[in-house]
């Protein structure tokens, strides 16, 4: 750049940085509200932000009489990674980002697969300014001795003072306007869009309390009960069908119900699962309940039937207290309790978690080791091999065990090597999350296939009570551009929507025990298959406060919603209820995706979910501290494992037949028909 340019381009920066730096600053407002929020009007960024900004600038015009233009850089750097960072995490959490999401820092290298796949190129225009600056400093400097020349046309001292005061002044009221009237707004999204992004980050900062707690006295299963609608009966069916088998419980990574039954350009995306849903009791209208922690908030809420923490993941809120858990009520039955997970135990802070949920070891990576890695760690088919041969050697010992077994490979961005990549898809696929997603679910499906057809060799499928079902979204609705959301449209028939974005399967099967029956309209959440669980093994819960209840008993439910879905989400009879600034402004979602077929959410029912993770929060912040003492013991590899895990490794066939189909002639039956005696 020639030296009269860049000595002119100084001067326009440097004589007016104030004005300067609000022009920048508001095309890159414009940029964050278009990407999150839909229909912004062109003044909403305008009032919403730029007073916050000015507010700012004008302390920067009072204090800083040297390296201003520093102070702006500084400044305008700060506000663009609180753009930046409010834009991705919306890509890829659908929520509006605040300072406690810095507890995740150390998650973010685990997944930066998943966090480039959602850049959007147009994206990085937010940072072009700054790299403009950069340039503009370090060439002038070096080749024209100009590289300050326009600090000291910006530090020059401001005869504006009086006018300065004045924009202050009404920066911060209208601040002050932006914030106020929306401080009781259920939903985040909105409450952000109205009091303006930057005034929403501030806002969190300040309004950070501590949730006021009910009583503990007030906290007992007849109170749950009655928000909910809850009847117990004196006997249950299927009481007890179950007791006394093992229990192996399998979380899917990303496995969404839309999968179950689909063909894609004739091929079966998923014909094991398909399979074991003509086997069992399949629930098809069964929702995901997991927040910030996603599959971690997943074993969280199965292992407890409590709700997730109104603010960041379970395994950072809930660990340091003495949780009861599924875990500690089949230990005091006499089973081992186990869980299998191929990453390292300290991501999502799992070491503490385990312990709180009381189990008696687990295994991790160290167990499972880097052999065929995919994305954290070992593939779904080392950790399924692996865990067969563990299952079999506690089967052999004749006491019964529980374990939980968490699958990985499907993970989000969903891009598998090439040797996993089964399905033959057409190019309109190609390039997209959703062609991704089906390639990473059928290869999950295969090893999960290989994995039953295992279980069955070894004798433990026989003696088990399966529980299989899939543990948060893996396409989100605001993940996906124009192009992926008519490909899903084609696959499932609709406009793909919120419930069919946290719609995932349950799956229950026990051979000799459970026969093929399809619970459809049996509405039911995570939060419900402690007690279900609990039923079919005989196991009773009285004195053990849970939020869920037991699907095979109750036709209704109550299913309130947190942090993918803004907070006063609830699902129940037919329909989803999203809040706007209340119950008032809400809309409802028909939860079958066909218009005109939703039922009506009444505000007692709103009011009632909110009451219940009302409860469900102060009851766990009130349960005694854990000790410190009490851990899982850590499993490791035997000496001579490695090596016959090469030799297996080998040997490991490359496809596995579809799970055998139960009897032709036994028809699904429907929810309506009465249990056998």
């Amino acid at each position: 750049m020639r030296p009269a340019l860049l000595n002119r381009v100084y001067r326009i920066i440097g004589s007016r940085p104030f004005i300067f730096f609000s022009v920048i600053m508001l095309f890159k407002s414009y940029l964050a509200w278009l990407v999150i929020f839909e229909d912004t009007p062109f003044w909403a960024p305008l009032i919403s932000e730029i007073p916050f900004i000015w507010a700012i600038f004008c302390l920067i015009e009072w204090f800083s009489s040297k390296r201003k233009l520093t102070a702006y850089l500084i400044v305008n750097l700060a506000l663009t990674g609180i753009f930046f960072s409010v834009i991705m995490y919306y890509k890829y959490y659908g929520v509006i980002v605040t300072w406690r999401a810095l507890e995740q820092v150390n998650q973010v290298t685990a997944v930066k697969n998943s966090v480039f796949s959602l850049i959007d190129p147009y994206f990085l225009f937010i940072f072009s300014d700054i790299v403009v600056f950069i340039y503009l400093l370090i060439n002038g400097r070096r080749k024209h001795g100009a590289g300050y020349r326009l600090l000291r046309i910006c530090n020059r001292p401001n005869e504006r003072r009086g006018v300065m005061t004045l924009i202050f002044a009404l920066s911060v009221v209208i601040c002050v306007m932006n914030i106020l009237p929306h401080t009781a707004s259920m939903n985040e999204r909105v409450q952000a869009s109205e009091m303006g992004i930057l005034n929403y980050e501030a806002y969190s900062l300040i309004a950070d309390e501590e949730y006021e707690l009910i009583e503990k006295s007030e906290i007992t299963q007849d109170a749950i009960d009655e928000l909910k609608g809850v009847h117990r009966p004196v006997r249950a069916p299927y009481q007890g069908w179950a007791k006394g088998k093992n229990l192996i419980v399998i979380q899917m990574e990303s496995l969404q119900n839309f999968l179950i039954g689909l063909e894609v350009e004739g091929q079966e995306v998923t014909p094991n699962l398909n399979a074991l849903v003509r086997q069992g009791f399949y629930f098809p209208d069964f929702y995901h309940m997991v927040g910030q922690g996603n599959t971690s908030d997943a074993e969280y809420v199965v292992n407890t039937s409590f709700y997730i923490p109104p603010q960041g993941a379970a395994t950072m809120r809930y660990v340091d207290r003495r949780l009861p858990s599924l875990p500690r009520l089949l230990k005091v039955r006499g089973y081992e309790t186990m869980t299998f997970h191929t990453n390292t135990v300290e991501f999502w802070n799992r070491t503490e978690l385990y312990a709180a949920l009381g189990w008696d070891r687990y295994y991790d990576d160290r167990f499972f080791g880097k052999e065929d890695a995919v994305f954290f760690g070992a593939s779904d088919d080392v950790l399924y091999r692996k865990t067969a041969e563990e299952l079999e050697r506690a089967h052999r010992e004749g006491k019964p065990f529980y374990a939980q077994v968490v699958s990985m490979t499907a993970h989000h961005p969903f891009t598998l090597p090439k040797d996993k990549i089964r399905l033959d898809l057409s190019d309109k696929f190609s390039g997209t999350f959703v062609g991704d997603y089906l390639q990473a679910q059928h290869y999950a499906d295969e090893a999960l296939g290989r994995f039953i057809a295992d279980l069955k060799a070894r004798g433990v499928w026989q003696d088990s009570l399966i529980v299989l079902y899939g543990d948060h979204v893996g396409l989100p609705v605001y993940s996906l551009n124009n192009r992926e959301q008519e490909l899903l449209a084609e696959l499932i028939g609709h406009e793909y929507g919120y419930a069919d974005m946290i719609n995932v399967p349950l799956i229950m099967l026990s051979d000799g025990a459970l026969y093929p029956k399809r619970f459809e309209g049996r509405l039911g959440g995570q939060v419900d298959i402690l007690p279900t669980i609990a039923g079919l093994m005989d196991i009773p819960l009285i004195g053990y406060i849970h939020f869920g209840q037991n699907l095979l008993v109750e036709q209704d439910n109550l299913l309130p919603q947190r942090y993918y879905l803004p907070s006063g989400t609830l699902i129940t009879g037919k329909s989803l209820f999203i809040p706007g600034e209340g119950y008032a402004d809400g809309t409802l979602y028909p939860l079958s995706g066909e218009p005109g077929d939703e039922s009506v959410v009444t505000e007692d029912a709103f009011e009632r979910a909110l009451r219940l993770l009302q409860l469900s929060h102060s009851y766990v912040r009130q349960l005694p501290e854990r000790s410190p003492d009490e851990a899982p013991q850590a499993m490791l590899p035997e000496p001579d494992d490695e090596a016959e895990t090469e030799k297996t490794a080998k040997t490991e066939p490359d496809d596995a037949p579809p799970v055998e189909d139960a009897d032709d002639a036994a028809e699904h039956e429907t929810e309506g028909e009465e249990a056998e005696s």
